[in-house]
């Protein structure tokens, strides 16, 4: 999707793939073949480059920083690891005032316990690394449920189990001069732990809360130094405050939206900031759209079925990308617009379910 971005704006990429078969090498002209995890494969591709960016954040922290003696590397390893260590992202963001669940450290029973009888049950015990869609997250009410995780060795945080009403998402992007911008917030629907649908704008959402989870998403991008396209996702609670869940440096999920349903979609926005180019306008080109991610299931044959969805509704926007097809495994997303939410998320929702089982909605 960046290359499609990268296209338009005369741009050339290169990617570092760890398989000829992965979805940018695909469809990117210049591929070298490497794991990410070894410098010197790191320190081959970004020869002759202008910039490297990531599209995840598992690149060890001390290989960004040394890649940054030699080419210019956005985000760098000072922000990056905000969205690696999720202890290291609680300590800074408490430090700068954002909005934060009580959190802590833990290593022990006694330790947890002690957080338990302040901040009550049940709890969140949470991986400082490598956790995602729902991975590495556990819900526990003592220290006895969570005896086989604490013995594990995992790194851990424990944060207390917020009453949100529903989960939201703000995208924004700052480039390497300072220049910030933010897209309309978004709801985000969660199962077992995998977002399937986003619509956007949130619907209902306070203006003035809006503005707030705006605010704090660009203050989190100044004050952690980001360069490129910065997700906050947060919990909204009773009464409309916010507060941040979990940080994705790199174009995210929860923008896919933007593709067709922004003036600047987030891969395109990416690239300028990145690049420190201009930043585009974030604004929605219609009043609601929706995005519903499609999620691999055991019928692998999903292509057969475009043929149904495009005749169904000629507006639905489709990705694919490009991976093999396992159940639970995002492989694509389609995306609706319109002006009443009810029928956009109806249309998504049909073509979705439709191209994952087959089945009518």
């Amino acid at each position: 999707m960046t290359q499609q971005a990268a296209i338009a704006l005369g741009v050339e990429l290169r990617v570092l793939a760890g398989a000829p078969d992965e979805s940018a090498a695909r469809v990117v002209g210049g591929v070298q073949i490497g794991d990410y995890r070894d410098l010197a494969a790191l320190r081959e591709f970004a020869r002759g480059c202008d910039v490297v960016t990531f599209d995840h954040e598992h690149v060890p922290s001390e290989h960004v920083e040394a890649l940054a003696d030699e080419v210019a590397v956005r985000p760098g390893a000072a922000a990056l690891v905000h969205a690696q260590d999720k202890a290291v992202m609680r300590e800074r963001l408490s430090a700068i005032g954002a909005p934060c669940p009580a959190w802590a450290r833990v290593a022990s029973a006694g330790e947890l316990e002690a957080f338990a009888r302040e901040h009550g049950r049940p709890f969140v015990l949470k991986a400082a690394r490598g956790g995602y869609d729902g991975r590495g997250v556990w819900v526990f009410s003592s220290a006895d449920e969570a005896a086989e995780v604490l013995a594990s060795g995992t790194p851990l945080i424990v944060e207390e189990l917020v009453p949100y009403e529903r989960e939201l998402a703000v995208v924004v992007a700052r480039s390497p001069h300072g220049q910030g911008v933010s897209y309309p917030v978004v709801e985000t629907v969660q199962k077992d732990g995998i977002c399937v649908e986003v619509i956007a704008p949130a619907q209902g959402l306070d203006p003035e809360h809006a503005a707030q989870a705006q605010h704090v998403a660009l203050k989190i991008a100044n004050e952690l130094g980001v360069t490129g396209v910065l997700a906050v996702e947060m919990f909204q609670l009773p009464g409309g405050r916010v507060v941040v869940n979990e940080l994705a440096m790199r174009p995210h999920n929860s923008g896919h939206w933007t593709i067709e349903g922004a003036r600047t979609s987030q891969f395109e926005q990416h690239l300028r900031a990145v690049l420190d180019l201009p930043l585009g306008s974030p604004s929605p080109v219609a009043p609601v759209v929706v995005m519903a991610n499609l999620l691999g299931g055991e019928d692998p044959d999903v292509y057969r079925r475009y043929e149904h969805v495009m005749a169904h509704d000629p507006g639905i926007k489709i990705h694919f990308y490009g991976k093999e097809v396992r159940p639970g495994r995002k492989i694509g997303h389609v995306t609706a617009l319109g002006t009443d939410v009810d029928d956009v998320r109806a249309r998504a929702r049909h073509a979705a379910v439709h191209l994952m089982t087959g089945e009518y909605v």
